[in-house]
């Protein structure tokens, strides 16, 4: 039997973790996370597709390519969070058509600027998990695995 698919989906300027702001996202790298994702996947009989782009539209593409699989996503939308209403609209594909996708956030949005507190992917998102460093990824895949 083939373990399920999850994509766990990450945007702009993730690639840059270990070195951006590590007061706020840690001093982990991308391939820390990627590391820890994917043998979380593994424990839970999950397999897990790791990507990230800085780029908009291909981010939709993936997400698309989720629905059109069926697999659920993990997303962690980063500055698109606030104002990608094409994400939000991408994102609203993979829940209406019967798989979940949760939001992450290494960092808690809630507490930060203004601005940040603004989530337009919240409302077609299965569910939300913040400020919990890599360990937000390690949970969702874990709801994930219910």
């Amino acid at each position: 039997m083939t373990a399920p698919l999850v994509y766990v989906l990450n945007g702009p300027n993730l690639n840059r973790l270990g070195s951006r702001e590590p007061e706020i996202y840690g001093s982990q790298t991308l391939q820390n996370v990627a590391d820890l994702v994917s043998g979380e996947a593994e424990a839970l009989g999950l397999a897990a597709d790791f990507r990230q782009t800085n780029d908009e539209a291909e981010l939709i593409g993936w997400i698309h390519e989720a629905v059109d699989r069926g697999a659920d996503v993990v997303l962690n939308p980063a500055a698109f969070t606030h104002y990608s209403y094409a994400l939000r609209d991408a994102a609203a594909l993979v829940t209406s058509g019967g798989s979940r996708l949760i939001e992450v956030h290494l960092s808690n949005p809630a507490a930060r600027e203004e601005f940040r507190h603004t989530s337009v992917i919240a409302g077609v998102a299965t569910g939300t998990i913040a400020g919990f460093g890599s360990d937000s990824y390690l949970l969702a895949l874990r709801a994930l695995a219910r």
